[in-house]
């Protein structure tokens, strides 16, 4: 086995994205940890409260931002892509059918936490049995780590005006996943960043949660809402909401960049059939026991079952007026807790106000249509 004072450490790099890519990321690169440019502002972003509820974001002080105070002895930060496009891209086409369940794509296959992170284990334990003493530690959106600020000095992409990591051969669908390793690797040069006049990521977002280029404020943000927010969304964002139940990808789905994507062979990304272009009712018929069963390896299980109905809900109010859908409502209203109540009770509202629109411009067309059907009897009838 090597010693480090013996290895050539830029074909050690090289054999590293090699392993990397054999692992099944389609990207491997390598950052220092000087990450003091975006610790400025990752303080002004919490210090403007856009963190909402996320407390977490500001807990653990200066270790998000100082890999080495996070792992002590961090000397680089191994970090990798691992794409999650399925080759059925049908999930975009469930936003215009207010009645199936539109979930965020990441989602709708196995939990990416424990793919990567497992893979990246694999890939630290293949370079520890080549090089004595080496340390590492893999990360995968679980700790406080700065994954998109990483991955942007380790040349994986750059920073989109959405805030996620853009690729010029990838687009933005993949995970991104890091080791932290106490070596002193040769490091990667950033990217050009690409996104140049553009806006379309912040026209089309819903709720006009990216405030400024680069800068999201996560209270605005339906990913936010629908996953990390445990309270009563306020009534200004539901209807914006639509269908979305879980996440939002709508400044993906518009990004120019995404024409690029590449479509994942992990068949752990590829979707379920008990989560894939779901009708909304179907879905809020589940009982606890059927989420849990259904949602098991999955990252929505995280948000819990009734976070899950209030999403729900507030979709089946923004859906096509159904007597289905009102008499589901009504009935899970009667055993509903303070947090689902106030949604089940504006979807119902938002539902019998539809049915008067319905039941109004019914009584319309039969009107004309007996208007018409009198002008071609004869005056006698």
């Amino acid at each position: 086995m090597s010693t480090l004072h013996s290895v050539d450490l830029v074909r050690l790099a090289d054999d590293i994205k090699a392993w990397g890519r054999a692992l099944g990321f389609q990207h491997v690169g390598i950052s220092d940890i000087d990450l003091d440019q975006h610790e400025k502002y990752l303080e002004a972003w919490l210090e403007k409260g856009y963190h909402g509820d996320m407390t977490f974001m500001a807990a653990h002080g200066t270790k998000r931002s100082r890999p080495d105070e996070l792992v002590p002895g961090t000397l680089r930060v191994i970090s990798v892509r691992m794409d999650y496009l399925p080759p059925d891209a049908s999930f975009a086409r469930h936003l215009s059918d207010s009645n199936i369940a539109y979930i965020s794509r990441y989602a709708l296959g196995r939990d990416y936490h424990k793919v990567l992170r497992k893979r990246l284990k694999q890939l630290g334990e293949k370079i520890e049995s080549e090089l004595a003493d080496t340390a590492f530690r893999p990360f995968v959106d679980s700790a406080p780590v700065l994954e998109h600020a990483i991955a942007e000095k380790a040349g994986i992409g750059w920073t989109g005006k959405h805030s996620l990591t853009l690729s010029k051969e990838a687009g933005s669908w993949f995970f991104l996943g890091e080791l932290f390793i106490n070596l002193p690797l040769p490091t990667d040069s950033p990217v050009e960043e690409g996104c140049g006049s553009c806006t379309a990521c912040m026209t089309i977002c819903p709720t006009q949660a990216i405030v400024a280029p680069y800068t999201v404020d996560a209270r605005k943000c339906i990913s936010y809402l629908t996953i990390e927010y445990d309270g009563v969304i306020p009534e200004e964002y539901r209807e914006a909401m639509g269908n979305r139940i879980y996440g939002c990808d709508d400044c993906q789905l518009v990004c120019p960049w995404n024409r690029y994507a590449s479509v994942t062979e992990e068949e752990d990304f590829l979707p379920r059939k008990t989560l894939h272009g779901e009708t909304l009712l179907n879905l809020f018929c589940w009982d606890e026991a059927t989420f849990l069963k259904n949602t098991e390896g999955s990252p929505i299980r995280r948000i819990g079952f009734q976070k899950w109905q209030r999403n729900i809900a507030i979709a089946l109010g923004n859906a096509q007026y159904a007597k289905d859908i009102v008499h589901a409502l009504e009935n899970r209203l009667t055993s509903s807790s303070d947090i689902l109540r106030p949604h089940i009770e504006w979807a119902l509202e938002k539902q019998k106000a539809r049915e008067k629109r319905h039941t109004t411009e019914e009584n319309r067309q039969l009107l004309r249509l007996t208007r018409v059907v009198k002008k071609g009897l004869p005056r006698d009838a």
